[in-house]
């Protein structure tokens, strides 16, 4: 194989076809991000949306790559689906029924799969409707409102939901990496080279000093190190497979291995429900502008205030446990150990496995804790204290980013390295047809 894995990934012509694929589905999911809806004045929308950028509705848009600020065809994004997806998720814990589908096999992910599409229209139908009665709120923004206008705009938020789901799904079956999460992947990184454009006219202009364009670069390049550092990071617990006879007589040896327990195995996720709880101040104050207390309320936890810090960090450790329990499970995974015949030297097999692995779980959570909490508000401090207004890079865009992009390569290094085994057994397969045609 050559030295440079770029050039690599264009020569075997599987893995090539995987990445045009790819990027032929998210340049259709770019173009439908600026097809705007009929009938509405997109000036006059953008205007309102810049009074709600610390709210849910700001969240949101940084998921679709500005689609709801343009109310675009695809505004509704793949949220719908990944919303339905965490939903069953958070069921599979309480009800048994959700739980036995998803260890049923392929069968229990298919008809699990087909639940989620249709949870996902249902969401798409009340989020249109949702959003096409806040469109004609805002004033001057739509030319004729009225019954017609929501009936247009629900079916086409609708539709698009559910076309940008397709393009997701075939990304993963067809393409490489997952496909809702490339979707978020480059809707975030959408904004990144105008941001990039504004920072380096705000320094051309002498409005930002060439000290704080440094500091940016060097805190950007420093919290994505350690944010590839955390995601990678893991606590090894070493278990022990005993030798074993298998079938007339052959005898397996034994072998030693490791459970990885990473030390962000909640992923992003305790950051998006910690955002989607301390925006509800913010975003009902601007839905009631007249009630006193909500505006107080709003003000108590504004961006880059004390109790907003405060009660940022505090959900999001949280999250972190409660997020980790639903998806972690050590009693099944002590469970499987047993029908192995392994375990984890000087632990007995069973309860006591499950109980000591929920231990070093919990152990293991506290730091990616914290680390999710600090990765969160470290962009909020540095943006504050050296007045950067032109480039924006938080805690959740970040570690999604790096998540995914890390994901990806991970898929294309795999498929390069069994590409490369193939080619190595064929090989051997006709060197050993070579020799027996000479014995």
């Amino acid at each position: 194989m050559a030295n440079n894995p770029v050039a690599n990934l264009f020569k075997v012509p599987e893995l090539k076809d995987k990445i045009l694929f790819t990027l032929y589905m998210l340049l259709i999911y770019r173009i439908g991000s600026h097809l705007t809806v009929p009938g509405l004045d997109v000036g006059a929308l953008k205007q309102q949306f810049g009074q709600l950028q610390n709210t849910f509705f700001g969240l949101y848009d940084m998921f679709v790559g500005g689609g709801l600020s343009r109310a675009t065809v695809f505004a509704l994004g793949i949220m719908p689906y990944i919303s339905a997806s965490i939903m069953f998720q958070l069921l599979a814990a309480v009800f048994p029924t959700v739980e036995k589908m998803q260890k049923e096999g392929e069968d229990g992910r298919q008809k699990l799969t087909q639940w989620t599409r249709y949870v996902t229209v249902g969401l798409a139908a009340v989020q249109a409707y949702g959003y096409s009665v806040f469109l004609q709120s805002i004033p001057g923004a739509v030319r004729e409102p009225g019954p017609l206008f929501v009936f247009t705009t629900m079916v086409a938020l609708i539709t698009g939901a559910v076309f940008v789901m397709w393009l997701g799904e075939q990304i993963t079956d067809r393409g490489i990496g997952n496909g809702m999460s490339l979707l978020i992947f480059f809707s975030i990184m959408d904004s990144f080279p105008a941001a990039t454009g504004r920072t380096w006219e705000s320094f051309r202009l002498g409005e930002l000093s060439l000290f704080s364009l440094v500091m940016l670069l060097v805190v950007l390049v420093g919290v994505s190190a350690g944010v590839v550092a955390m995601t990678m990071a893991a606590r090894k617990i070493p278990v022990q497979i005993p030798r074993k006879v298998v079938g007339r007589g052959r005898i397996r040896e034994g072998q030693k291995s490791f459970i990885p327990l990473r030390v962000n195995s909640a992923g992003v996720m305790p950051i998006i429900f910690a955002q989607s709880f301390i925006v509800v101040p913010g975003t009902a104050s601007a839905f009631f502008p007249n009630w006193g207390w909500l505006q107080a309320l709003a003000q108590i936890f504004q961006v880059r205030t004390g109790p907003y810090y405060i009660s940022y960090g505090l959900l999001i450790l949280f999250f972190t446990y409660f997020y980790t329990a639903i998806i972690f499970n050590p009693i099944d995974l002590a469970e499987n150990l047993k029908k192995q015949g392994a375990f984890i030297p000087g632990v007995k097999p069973g309860a006591r496995t499950a109980e000591y692995i929920d231990r070093v779980l919990t152990r293991v959570t506290l730091p990616g804790a914290i680390y999710l909490a600090l990765i969160a508000m470290i962009p909020f401090w540095i943006l504050g204290w050296f007045k950067i207004n032109t480039f924006y890079f938080g805690g959740t865009s970040l570690l999604i980013v790096v998540g995914v992009g890390l994901d990806t390569v991970q898929q294309a290094q795999q498929l390069l390295l069994l590409r490369h085994y193939d080619g190595f057994m064929k090989k051997g397969r006709v060197k050993m047809r070579g020799r027996q045609r000479y014995m």
